[in-house]
C-alpha cells in the first residue's frame, strides 16, 4: 500500500478553509458581487402564476437584502437653461436622441427665432402680424441644441402620437385651427410641418389622440364635443357620438383628456372623470362599462395621472393576454370653481388599478406617499412606473394649483399591494401646469416646461413663473455602483423591420463571466405624446425570451420573440431594451409592421 507525506492528509481541510475565507474577504470589500436580484421562481412550477400581489417574488430589488435607507434615490441634472420655448407638448423623434416641443401661439413671442428669411402671420388680439418667434423647436438630448421648427397653427391643448411609418401627428388645437392635423417626418435642413386646417370633422381642443392595429388614429372628446372620429382612416369622415363624455362633464367639467388605452384584444379603455367603458373601434361598440372609480374627479382640468403597466409576453401561446390600467391622483369635482377663488383643496392621494381585459374587474385602491394633480406618469425600461411633476393643492389651469409637488415617486407594480410606493429625490424647480416629461433613449428622464405667462414673461407678477430650464432625471438604476451591470446593444436594427410573431436575436454586451436567461428581460418602449399630465400612446411590452447563449469576449446573444399581433404593439416606432436583473441597457430604435 503506497504511502503519503503526513502534510497531504491535511491538504483538502486547508483548501476549503481557505476558499471559505477568501470568498468572505471577497464579499466583505466587494459587496456588490453578490447576486443583484434574486430569481423571481422558486421552480417553473410557478411561473404561470398571478403574480399581482407580489407573492410569487422573492424580490425586486436590485440588491439582496438590500439597506432600504441607503438605497440610490436618482439625481438631477440641469441640461439647458434655456428650451426657447416653454415644452407644453413633448415626443420622441424616432431613430433618434431628440425631442420635440411646443407651445401655444397665443402666447406671443418665444424667446426663439426662426431661421433668417422665414416668418409666420401671427393673428393677434386686433389684427395680424408678423411673427419671427418659433413656437415648436427640436431639442437633442446629448448637446442640448436647439433647432426652431416652423408651424403655422396653435397647438395649445391638442393631441398627437407617432404613426407607423415614423411620421408625428398632431391633431386639435385652441379656436379655428382644432380642426388641423399636422404632420412632421424626417428633415436635415429648413424643418416645417405639413397642416391640413379641415381634416378634422369637429374642434377638438383638450381630447386624446391613440394609435389603432391597422395604423390610424381615433381622437376622442374636446371641449364640449362630446364624441370620437378617426383620422388616417379610409372611407368617409364621420363623428361617433360618446355618451360617456356627456354623462360625465360638470361646471369644471373634469372629463377633458379622457384616458385611452388599446386593449391587448384590440378594444378600447376610456375613462372620462370617474367613469370608463371598453369600446370596439372596428364595429363602434360599447362593450362593457367598469365600476366608478370613486373618490373624486381623474381628467382635466382635475387631472390625475395614468399609464397602461407593462403586458408580459413570456407565455409563447397565451390563451389571453392581461391588461391592467394604472390611475393616480386628480382632484374633487368642486375644487377647479374654489381655484379660480383663489381657494386650493388638497389634490388626491389615492391611485386606482384595474385589469381591463376581465369585464368583472373592479378598483383595487392604493394610497401614494402625498396628494399630486397634474402628474405624469412613464414606464421605466425595467417595468417599473415613475410618476413626477405636478401639485399637491388645486387643479390645472394659470394659477389654478399651489404647494408644487417636487418629488418623484416609484411605483413597482410587482410588489405586494401597500409596498409598491417609494419616493426620489426631489428637484428644486417647480413642475406644475403643462410641465411635461419622455423617457430617453439612455433611460434618464427629460423634464421641461410649466407654468407658461403671456409673452414669455420670466419674472410676471405670477408665483411660478414660465419655466424654460430643462434638467434630467436619473432614476435609480443609474446607481454608479451598477456601471460595470449595465448591458449596451451590439446589435443594429435600424433599416429593418421586425414582423409579428418573429423570432429575432439581440447581440448585446456585458462585463459579466456567467449570465442566466433568468437574469434578463427584453422589454418594448413605444414613447408617448405627452401634454397636460397624459401620456398619449405609451406602452410597454415584456417580450418572450427563448435561449441566451455566450458568444464570447463578454457578448451574449439572447433569442426573443416580437409581439404576436397589432393589437398588442401597434405598427411603429419602439426603444428596445435589455435589462440585467432590474438595470437596462440604452435603448436601440426597431419598427414593427
Amino acid at each position: 500500500m503506497a504511502s503519503y507525506p503526513k502534510s497531504l492528509v491535511f491538504l483538502p481541510l486547508t483548501l476549503c478553509i481557505f476558499y471559505i475565507t477568501s470568498q468572505l474577504w471577497h464579499r466583505q470589500y466587494y459587496p456588490h458581487s453578490r447576486p443583484l436580484l434574486k430569481y423571481p421562481f422558486d421552480d417553473d412550477s410557478n411561473a404561470n402564476q398571478d403574480c399581482d400581489d407580489g407573492s410569487c417574488f422573492k424580490s425586486r430589488d436590485i440588491l439582496e437584502n438590500p439597506d432600504y435607507e441607503d438605497e440610490f434615490k436618482g439625481k438631477w441634472e440641469l441640461a439647458s437653461e434655456n428650451s426657447g420655448i416653454s415644452a407644453m407638448h413633448i415626443i420622441l423623434f424616432p431613430n433618434t436622441n431628440k425631442a420635440i416641443m411646443l407651445d401655444a401661439v397665443s402666447l406671443g413671442p418665444s424667446n426663439v427665432r426662426l431661421p433668417v428669411g422665414i416668418y409666420r402671420l401671427n393673428p393677434g388680439a386686433w389684427q395680424k402680424y408678423v411673427d419671427y418667434r418659433a413656437l415648436a423647436v427640436e431639442y437633442d438630448a446629448e448637446s442640448a441644441a436647439i433647432r426652431p421648427l416652423k408651424i403655422l397653427t396653435d397647438t395649445w391643448s391638442s393631441s398627437g402620437g407617432l404613426s407607423a411609418n415614423g411620421t408625428i401627428v398632431i391633431s386639435g388645437g385652441w379656436s379655428s385651427r382644432g380642426r388641423s392635423v399636422r404632420y412632421l417626418s424626417g428633415c436635415y435642413h429648413a424643418c416645417y410641418w405639413k397642416e391640413h386646417h379641415w381634416e378634422l370633422s369637429a374642434k377638438r381642443w383638450f381630447s386624446t389622440q391613440h394609435i389603432l392595429p391597422d395604423g390610424s388614429f381615433i381622437v376622442v372628446g374636446g371641449r364640449r364635443e362630446f364624441s370620437y372620429e378617426y383620422i388616417l382612416k379610409e372611407g368617409k369622415r364621420i363623428i361617433y357620438d360618446l355618451p360617456i363624455l356627456n354623462e360625465t362633464t360638470n361646471p369644471s367639467e373634469n372629463n377633458l383628456y379622457p384616458f385611452v388605452f388599446l386593449s391587448t384584444d384590440g378594444n378600447l379603455f376610456i375613462f372620462a372623470n370617474d367613469r370608463s367603458i371598453l369600446l370596439n373601434p372596428e364595429t363602434n361598440e360599447i362593450l362593457h362599462a367598469f365600476p366608478i372609480l370613486r373618490g373624486g374627479s381623474r381628467n382635466y382640468p382635475a387631472s390625475a395621472t395614468s399609464a397602461l403597466l407593462p403586458i408580459k409576453l413570456q407565455d409563447p401561446n397565451p390563451k389571453e393576454i392581461r391588461a391592467e390600467v394604472l390611475i393616480c391622483g386628480g382632484a374633487k369635482p368642486e375644487a377647479g370653481m374654489l381655484a379660480g377663488k383663489g381657494e386650493f383643496m388638497n389634490a388626491l392621494q389615492d391611485c386606482g388599478r384595474i385589469e381591463i381585459t376581465n369585464k368583472s374587474a373592479t378598483w383595487q385602491r392604493e394610497m401614494m406617499p402625498s396628494p399630486r394633480v397634474m402628474g405624469e406618469m412613464l414606464l421605466l425600461p425595467t417595468g417599473d412606473v415613475l410618476i413626477i411633476n405636478g401639485a399637491k393643492k388645486g387643479t390645472a389651469g394659470w394659477n389654478f394649483a399651489t404647494d408644487p409637488n417636487t418629488t418623484p415617486v416609484l411605483y413597482e407594480p410587482n410588489d405586494p399591494i401597500n409596498e409598491r410606493f417609494s419616493e426620489l429625490t426631489p428637484t428644486s424647480k417647480p413642475r406644475m401646469c403643462h410641465s411635461t416629461s419622455v423617457v430617453l433613449p439612455d433611460g434618464k428622464i427629460l423634464v421641461a416646461g410649466s407654468n407658461p405667462h403671456s409673452r414669455y414673461n420670466l419674472t410676471s407678477g405670477s408665483k411660478y413663473p414660465t419655466e424654460l430650464r430643462i434638467e434630467k432625471f436619473y432614476p435609480p438604476y443609474f446607481d454608479e455602483s451598477f456601471a460595470s451591470y449595465r448591458p449596451s446593444i451590439v446589435s443594429k436594427f435600424k433599416g429593418k423591420m421586425v414582423k409579428y410573431g418573429q423570432n429575432f436575436v439581440i447581440q448585446f454586451k456585458l462585463d459579466e463571466l456567467e449570465v442566466s436567461l433568468n437574469d434578463l428581460k427584453v422589454t418594448m418602449y413605444a414613447p408617448p405624446f405627452t401634454t397636460h399630465g397624459v401620456s398619449m400612446g405609451q406602452r410597454l411590452l415584456v417580450l418572450a425570451t427563448k435561449e441566451l447563449i455566450d458568444v464570447g469576449s463578454g457578448i451574449f446573444q439572447v433569442s426573443v420573440t416580437a409581439p404576436p399581433t397589432a393589437k398588442i404593439a401597434p405598427p411603429s416606432f419602439y426603444l428596445l431594451f435589455v435589462v440585467y436583473r432590474q438595470v437596462p441597457s440604452p435603448g436601440t430604435w426597431v419598427q414593427i409592421g
